[in-house]
C-alpha cells in the first residue's frame, strides 16, 4: 500500500510540475504543508484516513476559470464514485467533464454564466451535486464544534466511496484570498491535519492544513448567501 501511495504522490507532482504555470504558484505561508515536499508525503504515508486519495487524485480536475472550484470539485466527485455521465466526445467516454456537468437540471439551481460570475454558495454545492444520482449532506461551519467536523471528515477518510468537500475563506489559512471549494483526500491523526486537493493547481499546490485552522475557515459568513461555509458529504446514492 506504500508503494502504491508513494507512486501515486510521485504521479500526481510530476503532473503538477509538468505544468508550465507551475513556476507562477504563489508561497505557502508556514503553517501549511505543501504535499509535493518529502514532509507532504510522508504525512499522506503515515496517514490512517487515507482512503479517498487514489480515488480522487486518479480524477483530479483543475478548475477551468477562476470562479469553477466548485465545478471542478462536483467533477471530481462523480467520476471518483463512477456515476454515470452523458457521453462526453473529447474523452470518448461517459465521463463528466466540467462542460457536461451542467445541465438542464443544474440551470435549475445556477446556470454556467452564474457560476462563471460568481461561483455557488456551500448551499448551491449541495444541491447541484444533489441533481445527481448522490446522497448529500451540507454541514455549515456554525453548526459544527471542532470536534463534530474531525469525526465526520476522519470517518468519511476512512471509508471507500463517499468524499468530504470543503468550502473555506482562504484568507484565514493564509492563502490569498476568498471562498474557495476544493476535495480533501486524507487526515494525519499526529499532525492533526487534512490534505486538501486544491483544484486550482495554477495558483497553490495540495496542501496540508491544521484542521482547527481548516473548521476556522469553513466558519467564516459568505456574503453571497449571508451563511457560514462549511462542508459537503456525498456518497453514491444506494438502489
Amino acid at each position: 500500500m506504500c508503494r502504491s501511495l508513494l507512486f501515486a504522490a510521485s504521479a500526481l507532482g510530476l503532473c503538477l510540475t509538468a505544468n508550465s504555470t507551475i513556476s507562477q504558484t504563489l508561497p505557502l505561508t508556514e503553517n501549511l504543508i505543501d504535499f509535493n515536499s518529502i514532509a507532504g508525503e510522508e504525512l499522506l504515508i503515515a496517514s490512517q484516513a487515507r482512503r479517498d486519495y487514489l480515488p480522487l487524485s486518479i480524477q483530479f480536475e483543475t478548475q477551468e476559470n477562476r470562479a469553477y472550484c466548485g465545478v471542478a470539485s462536483i467533477v471530481m466527485a462523480l467520476n471518483a464514485l463512477a456515476i454515470p455521465a452523458p457521453l462526453a466526445p473529447e474523452f470518448g467516454t461517459n465521463r463528466f467533464t466540467q462542460k457536461n456537468v451542467l445541465n438542464e437540471d443544474t440551470a435549475r439551481v445556477l446556470t454556467a454564466e452564474e457560476i462563471a460570475r460568481q461561483g455557488m454558495t456551500l448551499a448551491q454545492l449541495g444541491q447541484l451535486l444533489a441533481t445527481h444520482p448522490v446522497t448529500v449532506e451540507v454541514y455549515h461551519g456554525s453548526d459544527v464544534t471542532l470536534e463534530e467536523f474531525r469525526k465526520l471528515a476522519v470517518r468519511n477518510l476512512q471509508e471507500t466511496d463517499n468524499f468530504v468537500l470543503v468550502n473555506y475563506l482562504r484568507r484565514t489559512i493564509g492563502q490569498e484570498r476568498g471562498g474557495h471549494i476544493s476535495p480533501l483526500a486524507a487526515y494525519n491523526q499526529e499532525r492533526d491535519r487534512f490534505l486538501i486537493l486544491d483544484v486550482s493547481r495554477y495558483k497553490y499546490p495540495p496542501v496540508w492544513v491544521k484542521a482547527e485552522d481548516l473548521w476556522k475557515a469553513m466558519n467564516t459568513t459568505d456574503s453571497v448567501s449571508g451563511k457560514t461555509r462549511g462542508f459537503v458529504l456525498v456518497s453514491r446514492t444506494q438502489d
